[in-house]
């Protein structure tokens, strides 16, 4: 990289997050006047979005060629009080925490206590959310069996697709007012509500060429006052930019990315949504641009480079906005989740690899950040060239990029009733979770755990860590004389959990729709305007929701060994288990051994393990798939974890496997920390057991030692295992490469490791910031020393 992107990659990394206030107090400043009294809630909320964006401070970092940050500087981190208002004691503790912790000063304490907390208080959509649940759901939420992510943050994992490279905001507009012109208030009852979704529109698209317009000025300002001849040229080039798009469609590649951040930036002002935004399919998107520019000498592959750098840079300069309590622990990170896609086929079914997909690979592997987050997209149709490209960036060891399957991809979106051309342009956004970029609602709600179901299905509907009844009663586990009751023990307690969590979605999905409508969000999702209606709110073409099961590998192996022990070698009771899991093992060890080392396993092409696999597969679908939500969607399945497997396991007991209380539960898909110990050919054929294509999405990590991937014929190898894996159907794979000894070591050294960079779940992180119990995780992970 060149000395300008240095300095700003300098910057970014070596910043730390920060809370600023400038957000909240322009939001609550707009919602004090009587302006919210006189308007319905989308225009509400999209005059709140103008008064924010004529309002924010306008930051161009010193030889920056992107421009826009999300606070006021880059890491400044803004807070969203209409969703969730933190207490002090929260500022207090994102301050003073280990894991992703942020610099609150004084003068934000003080300005939360003095303006924010007493006007906000019982007002938020958190507060909302928390008094319209009923007792069950907050006994089983406390218990940790499910969690819930609108409690702090907004639906989001939005992706887009090519709509804002050949329109602008004008456009939109025009697009917006003739359909209001439209409206007929005599055969459609709706039309009042349609009307007020547009007026809220067209604000929202004024605000960001509004916003996009002080950036020129800025620049412009700036251009006056500088002494570098070359600075001054780029600083009026910005202006012109700046002053052409979002407004109008891009003309080149460094209008194309502009235009690209400030619609990104405007939808995580809007709200902060879960996850943040993710461009798609960004080489499919530019390839246009940078032809054009290449075929009239206006632009190089190395000012593409440059560009696209300086692109990277900004998404680093975006921290999550800070989560707490269950939340935090959920998903602890300062990832925010964007993932731009690389590769996969064109509309019309061809090979899509470009010029510029190289040119992305190229970039990630030079900036080696932990946002945004990059995949590639791998069809039968793609050259291995650009696999092998891939494989050799991965081998450098971040956990980028992540590998998708785009043919099972487009199966699993012919699946869920997606026409084949939104398919094709489709793919993964966030960890792994598919859509249809730019007409969909991809709603996660939140991850339930599944072998703390089964705890409960063990001991009769009873938390045994508080000694109260939380699921059904079910039956004494003691007196089950066959497999086949304590399954069904298993499923009733899990369709209890998945009908509790439905119930509280539904009531969610409402209040966002009713109270936080998101009409920037709209402009951008097909078919909202067509229809009049909010992205909240049944606008965009798809909307399914999922629930995203976690700890396939625990649940797997628990049930293995019941089954195996208990119920065909006979050679231990279920009365003897139960009270071995209850002693925690403790003067069970050698029980424990056995259940251990000699106890089928997933994720050793072991079939008596893998049937039971694709059992508890089957269980989750059955009980959710297809499920109707209250936006016109259905429910679907996901498996994928971020960091929940670790809260998650803080509150299950010993299982049968042979788990200890409180120790991590698998996450993904992935086996049992420890368990595969066949190789990585055996881990895949374990994982293809699960019928992906009836996913919405699963998470396999695996780790390799470096020495595994040496050479040109390693790498050679390594991509015949990714072809392998994606033609038994497999859905993804990511991988990191390092060894358990050097992530010891950065643990006792973190200051020396600040770089080192480990992929966790969906996302790479910083290895030093991941917090000790994760850290010890990922060590435990099973490092392939052979193929």
């Amino acid at each position: 990289m060149n000395k300008r992107v240095a300095n700003l990659r300098e910057q970014s990394v070596r910043t730390k997050p920060y809370i600023s206030t400038e957000r909240a107090e322009l939001v609550t400043q707009f919602y004090k006047n009587d302006v919210p009294m006189c308007h319905s809630v989308p225009v509400c909320r999209a005059m709140a979005f103008k008064h924010i964006m004529e309002n924010k401070t306008i930051c161009i970092n010193d030889g920056e060629l992107i421009v826009g940050e999300r606070g006021p500087a880059p890491k400044a981190t803004p807070t969203y009080p209409e969703l969730c208002c933190h207490d002090l004691e929260d500022l207090r503790i994102l301050k003073t925490r280990q894991k992703t912790s942020f610099d609150v000063s004084e003068d934000v304490t003080q300005v939360y206590e003095e303006k924010i907390i007493p006007f906000w208080s019982g007002k938020t959509m958190r507060d909302k959310v928390f008094q319209a649940m009923d007792e069950n759901w907050h006994r089983a939420f406390e218990a940790g069996i499910f969690t819930e992510f609108m409690e702090q943050r907004a639906p989001g994992h939005a992706i887009l697709d090519d709509k804002i490279y050949y329109r602008g905001m004008v456009d939109f507009k025009e697009q917006i007012s003739k359909n209001r012109k439209n409206l007929d208030y005599l055969k459609d009852q709706r039309s009042y509500e349609k009307n007020q979704e547009y007026q809220a529109m067209e604000i929202c698209a004024d605000a960001v060429i509004t916003f996009a317009g002080r950036y020129a000025d800025k620049a412009l300002e700036l251009a006056k006052t500088e002494n570098d001849s070359k600075r001054r040229m780029e600083l009026e080039r910005i202006a012109e930019v700046c002053s052409h798009i979002p407004a109008h469609a891009p003309r080149d590649f460094q209008e194309a990315l502009q235009a690209y951040w400030f619609v990104h930036l405007s939808v995580i002002t809007e709200l902060n949504t879960w996850d943040s935004f993710n461009p798609g399919r960004l080489d499919q998107h530019l390839y246009p641009f940078y032809k054009k520019g290449i075929e009239q000498g206006t632009l190089t592959p190395d000012k593409a480079k440059e560009l696209l750098q300086c692109f990277w840079i900004k998404f680093s300069n975006q921290p999550a906005p800070p989560k707490v309590g269950i939340t935090e622990e959920q998903s602890g990170t300062y990832t925010d989740f964007a993932l731009i896609n690389t590769g996969g086929l064109t509309a019309d079914g061809a090979d899509a690899v470009n010029e510029v997909s190289y040119l992305l690979l190229d970039v990630v592997e030079e900036m080696r950040l932990t946002q945004p987050s990059a995949c590639i997209q791998i069809s039968t149709k793609n050259p291995d060239n650009f696999l092998k490209r891939a494989c050799q960036v991965i081998r450098t060891g971040f956990g980028q990029p992540s590998v998708f399957n785009t043919d099972v991809i487009i199966k699993e979106m012919l699946q869920d009733g997606k026409n084949i051309r939104d398919a094709r342009c489709g793919g993964p956004s966030g960890c792994v979770t598919i859509s249809a970029f730019g007409k969909e609602s991809c709603t996660l709600t939140g991850y339930i755990n599944w072998p703390k179901i089964f705890e409960l299905a063990c001991f009769n509907g009873v938390d045994m860590n508080t000694n109260t009844q939380v699921g059904p009663q079910t039956g004494d586990a003691r007196r089950f004389s066959s497999y086949e009751e304590l399954i069904e023990a298993y499923k009733a307690q899990l369709k209890y959990f998945v009908d509790l969590k439905i119930k509280g979605n539904s009531i969610i999905e409402r209040l966002f729709a009713d109270f936080l409508p998101a009409p920037f969000m709209s402009i951008l999702m097909d078919d909202c305007i067509t229809r009049g209606l909010d992205y909240h709110n049944g606008g965009p073409r798809y909307n399914p929701t999922y629930i995203q099961g976690v700890g396939i590998g625990t649940l797997t192996d628990s049930l293995a060994a019941v089954k195996y022990n208990i119920f065909e070698k006979r050679n231990i009771s279920m009365d003897q288990l139960l009270l071995a899991m209850q002693a925690d093992f403790e003067g069970y060890e050698q029980l424990q051994h056995e259940l251990l080392y000699h106890t089928p396993k997933y994720g050793n092409d072991d079939s008596f393990a893998d049937s039971i696999t694709e059992e508890v597969f089957n269980i989750y679908y059955d009980v959710l798939n297809g499920r109707p939500n209250t936006k016109g969607g259905k429910y679907r399945v996901n498996l994928l974890p971020t960091t929940v497997h670790i809260y998650f396991g803080s509150v299950v007991g010993a299982l049968p496997n042979g788990r200890k209380a409180g120790e991590p539960v698998s996450e993904g898909i992935s086996p049992t920390q420890g368990a595969d110990t066949n190789g990585p050919t055996a881990v895949i054929k374990s994982a293809a057991h699960i019928d992906h294509v009836r996913t919405g999405g699963t998470l396999l990590n695996m780790k390799f030692n470096p020495q595994v991937l040496a050479g040109d014929d390693a790498i050679e190898k390594f991509g015949h295992l990714i072809r392998a894996y994606f033609k038994l159907d497999g859905h993804h794979v990511q991988f990191n490469v390092i060894t358990a000894e050097t992530l010891r070591k950065a643990q006792q050294n973190p200051e020396k490791n600040r770089e080192l960079i480990v992929r966790v779940a969906g996302y790479s992180d910083y290895f030093v910031d991941v917090g000790r119990e994760l850290q010890n995780e990922i060590i435990t992970r099973t490092e392939q020393q052979v193929f």
